[in-house]
């Protein structure tokens, strides 16, 4: 690498410790939390328990072409995990071919620790990530733009009548906030500090993932299935959008 490529990624580095630290230290208690990039509606979200852990939800879309979608709890390992002012989304739709798409969405409120690393999760699950890599999904409303997106191609060894099964996965996601879209967490770290240090707000950040479990080999198909329909499902519950094609 030459030096000057070098000196780029220090700056880089430099720039992300720097919000880092402003971030852990910066008291959020008197700033005004900015409204979310997505659509809300009044919904009771349960637990795994039944149990109402929220009294609204992002507004997810019930139909989606001609599939059909059913809610999904929260489950307590991931309650655990996040604050009490977090809100949350979360549908699993089912395609006319039988391939499921869970769709979560995790709202932060003036907690902070809302937003995590994708990246911790799916190790968590059992999950191994074979490759990462920022694609973009054409959107057509309101207007045609490109959506960046993180894509990850997973892997996992599971146990089915006492016998193990190889099955892949495309893990699908971004963050959003009003008029913002990041793919990378320290990206979504840096704009959040400069939204407190320069305009004294609190952006109120969403992580969107899109989901699906496939058969060895079957990524790229199963990838191509889930751009279409994120295509069509994300203009019913997201405001913000990227910015207008030539």
């Amino acid at each position: 690498m030459s030096k000057q490529g070098m000196a780029i990624i220090a700056i880089y580095l430099t720039l992300i410790v720097s919000a880092a630290f402003v971030l852990t230290r910066h008291n959020t208690a008197g700033q005004t939390l900015e409204k979310p990039g997505l659509k809300l509606e009044a919904m009771e979200m349960v637990n795994t328990q039944g149990q109402i852990i929220s009294t609204d939800a992002v507004a997810l879309p019930v139909i989606v072409f001609d599939c059909t979608s059913k809610t999904r709890e929260m489950t307590e390992d991931e309650l655990e995990l996040l604050p009490d002012d977090t809100t949350f989304g979360r549908r699993i739709y089912t395609l006319q071919d039988d391939t499921q798409i869970q769709t979560t969405v995790v709202l932060m409120g003036k907690d902070r620790t809302s937003i995590h690393k994708p990246e911790y999760c799916l190790p968590g699950q059992g999950f191994t990530i074979d490759k990462r890599e920022v694609v973009n999904i054409p959107i057509q409303k309101p207007y045609p733009y490109d959506l960046p997106v993180m894509r990850l191609t997973i892997s996992n060894t599971v146990n089915r009548n006492n016998r193990e099964l190889q099955v892949g996965g495309v893990y699908i996601y971004w963050f959003v906030a009003d008029g913002k879209l990041a793919t990378h967490h320290l990206d979504r770290m840096w704009m959040m500090t400069q939204g407190l240090l320069r305009d004294g707000v609190l952006q109120r950040w969403a992580y969107v993932t899109y989901f699906a479990i496939c058969s060895p080999g079957d990524e790229e198909a199963t990838f191509d299935k889930m751009a279409k329909f994120i295509a069509e499902s994300v203009p019913k519950f997201q405001l913000t959008t990227g910015k207008p094609k030539e």
